[in-house]
């Protein structure tokens, strides 16, 4: 199975700030017009951004492009095993 090719965050820029407290983990900044037009550009509603680490070791902003797969429902595919409750039983198989 191949990879996906990277889409880009046009107009997303991310910097680590080692100068930073602790809890900041870095900056993100936002190009209005280059930003605005690639959110346009992509039809969801929502649209996820992952912020990686490229091998240079230089982050960069792309577009988040996994889907999820079309698979059977979980609950149709459990086992029947489990006994259900009857009523008509009135208690009488309980072991104790």
């Amino acid at each position: 199975m191949s990879k996906p090719e990277k889409v880009f965050a046009k107009g997303f820029i991310f910097k680590k700030n080692e100068n930073a407290p602790e809890w900041v983990v870095g900056r993100l900044s936002l190009k209005k017009d280059e930003a605005i037009a690639f959110i346009q550009s992509q039809g969801n509603e929502w649209i996820n951004l992952n912020i990686a680490r490229g091998q240079q070791g230089n982050f960069y902003v792309e577009l988040d492009t996994w889907k999820p797969t079309n698979q059977s429902n979980p609950s149709s595919n459990q086992s029947n095993n489990v006994s259900q409750f009857n009523p008509q039983t009135n208690g009488n198989d309980l072991p104790f």
